[in-house]
């Protein structure tokens, strides 16, 4: 699918794999829609519009959808990054894993993604079709965690191992109106979460990668989800981006 002259949404679009996937659409001619619950301060590039967005409530995503639609370009691709990954145990030192934080991490990185891919997809699929019916696609984020779970991930994996479980049901959902699902299972990627930890234990993950031995760059998911975009035959998979890394339990 040709990305210039259409328009995007990047959830999470201020910062981190979000912000790095706006830039790339932009400089491929789309306008794009970078929602985040926090905007102020974001860095200014051209192409991109910021909304103020919680990606659990149906109205802000809906009126966000409301306005990359109404734009003057067609809406046909979406890319989920908003996400938050708190750690705790199921059992821990201080009790049992604190119920409110796991419904938060699944309303955020599960319920966030459905809201978002649901309500657009629905915008979408009211496009004018393109080649072979095509009308645009949907590209989630999951993580390595889906499948590889370290201790204290037992929110964010659950979480994560839905996004990638939703990816084949939500494509066949969507081919009667030609829209895509894809999902993206990165792995340590060097995002701003990362900028407070110390070199020494940034080296430490990046050793455990099989290869390259290096943390992954917000730029290279950014990278993959624009092939996603304009590779027509990816549908209903998910793809591991994570240099061969299956996480040991700690």
């Amino acid at each position: 699918m040709e990305i210039s002259g259409i328009a995007a949404i990047v959830t999470g679009g201020a910062s981190g794999l979000g912000a790095a996937t706006a830039r790339a659409l932009a400089a491929r001619g789309a306008a794009v829609y970078a929602l985040d619950l926090a905007v102020e301060g974001a860095p200014a590039v051209d192409g991109v519009t910021y909304l103020a967005a919680d990606v659990t409530s149906e109205e802000d995503v809906q009126a966000a959808v409301d306005t990359a639609a109404g734009g003057g370009a067609p809406l046909r691709v979406v890319v989920n990054c908003a996400g938050i990954g708190p750690s705790a145990r199921t059992v821990g030192k201080s009790g049992p894993h604190p119920l409110d934080l796991y419904r938060k991490v699944i309303d955020v990185n599960l319920v966030g993604t459905f809201n978002v891919l649901r309500l657009a997809a629905a915008a979408i699929g009211k496009t004018e079709p393109l080649e072979h019916g095509q009308r645009g696609v949907v590209v989630n984020t999951a993580s390595v965690a889906a499948f590889d779970g370290q201790i204290g991930q037992v929110a964010y994996a659950a979480s994560k191992a839905a996004v990638a479980g939703m990816t084949l049901p939500a494509a066949r959902d969507l081919s009667s109106v030609g829209v895509r699902v894809m999902t993206i299972a990165p792995g340590i990627v060097d995002t701003p979460m990362l900028a407070t930890v110390s070199e020494e234990f940034r080296a430490g993950l990046a050793a455990g990668v099989p290869f390259p031995k290096r943390l992954a760059l917000p730029e290279e998911f950014a990278q993959l989800a624009v092939s996603i975009v304009e590779h027509d035959y990816l549908n209903g998979e998910v793809i591991r981006m994570d240099g061969a890394l299956r996480m040991a339990p700690r």
